[in-house]
């Protein structure tokens, strides 16, 4: 048994998407069906872009950093992996759907993090902890 969850999201324009998901923020492709579908390597995880005409409409709720989009996903990264995918993100002019923000400094949940929307408007927070191994904790 693996921890690695399997997401499939709406991808509008599917080469388009795979581009982002490939070239801007390299991840992996993996199987796929021309035209229809493929399954990206998220991290470890299955993220799997639809080709589709929808983009699901978002909403904001209010959290200790001010409003976020939601629904959303993305990854707990370790801090070269989240620092090289903000070099990544940067050099590809990605805009930030919210800036890289600094949560709960001093605490053992801190954490960087930041959001940006894929080409059909999907939300990804990315995030690095400073204490991984406190996740779950209360």
């Amino acid at each position: 048994m693996t921890s690695t969850f399997h997401l499939a999201i709406p991808a509008g324009d599917l080469a388009e998407t795979k581009h982002f998901y490939c070239e801007v923020l390299g991840c992996a492709e993996g199987n796929q069906e021309a035209g229809r579908w493929v399954d990206i390597n998220f991290w470890g995880n299955e993220l799997t872009l639809h080709q589709s005409e929808e983009q699901l409409p978002g909403v904001r709720h209010d959290v200790d950093m001010g409003n976020v989009s939601v629904p959303h996903f993305g990854a707990h990264l370790s801090e070269a992996d989240f620092q090289a995918l903000k070099a990544r993100i940067e050099a590809h002019h990605v805009e930030y759907l919210d800036a890289p923000y600094r949560r709960f400094v001093g605490d053992k949940f801190e954490q960087e993090t930041f959001f940006i929307q894929d080409p059909n408007g999907n939300v990804l927070e990315m995030k690095t902890m400073v204490n991984p191994e406190v996740l779950f904790e209360r």
